[in-house]
């Protein structure tokens, strides 16, 4: 009986009762999903490559519709909870969208990485253009400050969201297929493809990991 006992105690510390790499993604309405059903979203459908490429994952939809910098600023602190091994950050579109002074996003987006730091919490810090629109130093300013953060802080860095679709320089007639109504943000179809693009970056996050 005893020998029964400690084998099923054995079981039971063992492989089986390990925990799943928790992953939160803060972001706006493209991490959010906007505009599509649940499991059609970025973060479903990201969690679903993810295992299939064999990694026991789960991704914390930290999206919020319509936020900047700022906000996710203003979250980080309680999305950093103890159960969270890293950190995929995809902020600075509504930003654009409201002509912010990239001097002050990029404020925002230190304050998240100092967060995540002092977490002990592995982030993929996923960056963005600017439109030429601005004018050149606006764009300049606004282009570098992901990168350059990326390299401040030492976290991994994928150039942007829409690499899958091809990335910067991308021809919106090309995509125009693979976009919403609204012609920024994708659907299903599209996530499918921001997914392909951006899950091996999120697989060389979960290498960064302790014991991955």
């Amino acid at each position: 009986m005893r020998k029964a006992i400690v084998g099923i105690l054995v079981v039971l510390s063992g492989p089986a009762l390990a925990e799943p790499v928790v992953i939160a993604a803060l972001g706006d309405s493209l991490t959010q999903g906007y505009g599509l059903p649940q499991e059609e979203g970025f973060v479903p459908q990201l969690e679903s490559w993810l295992r299939e490429q064999g990694a026991d994952v789960q991704i914390l939809n930290a999206g919020v519709s319509g936020d900047t910098t700022a906000g996710g600023l203003s979250r980080a602190a309680w999305t950093l909870t103890p159960d969270v091994d890293a950190m995929i950050v995809t902020l600075g579109g509504n930003d654009l969208l409201r002509g912010i002074d990239p001097a002050v996003s990029r404020a925002n987006l230190d304050g998240i990485l100092q967060a995540a730091a002092e977490a002990d919490v592995e982030v993929l810090l996923v960056g963005m253009q600017a439109p030429g629109n601005y004018g050149p130093e606006y764009k300049a300013a606004f282009d570098a400050m992901y990168s350059e953060l990326a390299e401040q802080y030492d976290t991994l860095y994928a150039p942007s969201f829409f690499e899958g679709m091809g990335g910067v320089g991308i021809d919106p007639a090309q995509v125009r297929g693979l976009m919403q109504a609204d012609g920024i943000h994708p659907n299903a179809e599209g996530v499918v493809q921001i997914v392909q693009g951006l899950g091996p970056e999120v697989l060389n996050l979960i290498s960064e990991l302790p014991e991955s």
